[in-house]
């Protein structure tokens, strides 16, 4: 009778560790995922924003770029450089002359 007590006893402690065990695998399993969560959350919030940061250079390059070609920035240029507007100098194309011109070559 008491050997049986005594298998019974190990078994059960044998259990009671297997459970114990296997409730600090998943504790630290959980505590693994979740950091590794909130590391991949806080890279995805840095890349957006990066990306904000890009978009307003962008922004700003476009409308740098939309003032140096303006008409008064190119004058501005044209005179600051001893050139003048004639408009005799000047000669418009038109798509077929164009097209003629580019099959004759």
């Amino acid at each position: 009778m008491k050997k049986i007590k005594n298998k019974n006893k190990n078994k059960s402690y044998k259990l009671v560790t297997f459970l114990l065990i296997l409730l600090a695998i998943m504790i630290v399993s959980k505590t693994y995922s979740t950091s590794t969560l909130s590391k991949i959350n806080y890279e995805v919030e840095k890349v957006k924003e990066e990306i904000k940061e890009q978009e307003k250079t962008n922004e700003s390059l476009s409308m740098a770029i939309d003032e140096l070609a303006s008409l008064t920035k190119i004058e501005e240029v044209a005179k600051e450089t001893g050139l003048s507007y004639n408009n005799d100098n000047i000669k418009t194309i038109d798509e077929d002359e164009e097209e003629n011109n580019l099959d004759s070559n």
